[in-house]
């Protein structure tokens, strides 16, 4: 008996895949400003989501040292506290691929349908810039949240002293280093969207998800959405935290001098997103349009439109 393709639970092929992009990319394109604003709020908080989980797990334990009664932190090896941090991290991204939501660093993935000529610059651009403020809003809004519960100062501030150390390595790459980490990164995360698109089940997207977004957080690769709520965490904690938790980790703010909303926006946010762009674009986009839809042109406006209504009816 021959099944029908419509109801086949195999993965699709890469050919199909790069379809499947494609139409979604149209799909995309085509949302109105505020449903498009309103998801990428939610992929914001999302992500936030995800680097909160990341930052909890992989805080140290806060013991006092026995010869000078100081606090003292104890951290986990190198390596484990970098995978821990990965796969909780993956939190963020399997939200927002299964429960919905629209992330700049994936829809970067849409230049396929641009490169195939089903979409316009205009559109493409329209896409990525309202994508990328509503996830700075809902990351923003996450951090807001976070400061007025006061979850940095569970664990004996563990928690907290972990938000400011990973915000301070942020802000203290080179221009060009953090535009490397950027690009690197978004390889990964594009690459782990492009394995969903070969799902069928809820199952396969999570699976299809976690290595890849594991390997760029262990291995410190750089994500500008993940970015907006690390950084200003660690901001906001080093503002508006009180004496007795810079007392509980034995520091003070004068030690996070390189913190600053400068450096975050100038070093870090800036050249990271450009990098974003350039791996996840260029590096997975534009390679699998070259690959798979570069002799399958489409120009027709009416068949641009009946992708879109296609896609959205799915």
């Amino acid at each position: 008996m021959t099944a029908s393709r419509n109801m086949t639970i195999d993965a699709l092929l890469p050919a199909e895949m790069a379809l499947r992009a494609e139409k979604i990319g149209v799909s995309k394109a085509h949302m109105s400003l505020f449903t498009l604003f309103a998801l990428g709020v939610l992929a914001g908080i999302f992500i936030a989501l995800g680097a909160i989980f990341a930052t909890t797990v992989t805080a140290p334990t806060m013991g006092v040292d026995p010869a000078t009664g100081a606090p003292l932190a104890k951290w986990l090896p190198f390596g484990i506290t970098k995978l821990i941090g990965g796969v909780s991290f993956c939190l963020g991204l399997i939200l927002v691929v299964v429960a919905g939501a629209e992330l700049f660093t994936g829809n970067n993935l849409i230049i396929m349908a641009w490169a195939n000529r089903r979409i316009s610059t205009s559109s493409l651009l329209r896409n990525w810039a309202i994508v990328y403020v509503g996830n700075f809003v809902g990351a923003i809004l996450t951090v807001i949240v976070m400061l007025l519960s006061g979850q940095y100062t569970f664990g004996n501030g563990a928690v907290g002293l972990n938000a400011l150390n990973i915000a301070q390595v942020k802000v203290g790459y080179g221009f060009i280093q953090a535009v490397f980490l950027g690009s690197l990164c978004n390889m990964l995360v594009c690459l782990a969207v492009w394995l969903v698109f070969s799902a069928r089940t809820t199952t396969d997207k999570i699976l299809s998800i976690i290595f890849p977004i594991t390997a760029f957080v262990a291995a410190g690769f750089e994500h500008s959405i993940a970015n907006m709520y690390f950084v200003p965490i660690g901001l906001g904690i080093k503002q508006f935290a009180g004496d007795a938790f810079w007392s509980s980790i034995g520091s003070s703010a004068a030690n996070y001098a390189a913190l600053t909303w400068g450096n975050f926006l100038l070093r870090n946010l800036l050249p990271v997103t450009i990098g974003n762009i350039i791996g996840g674009a260029l590096g997975v986009g534009v390679v699998y349009y070259v690959i798979y839809l570069r002799n399958k042109p489409s120009n027709n406006m009416s068949a641009m439109a009946a992708d879109a209504a296609e896609v959205t009816q799915e």
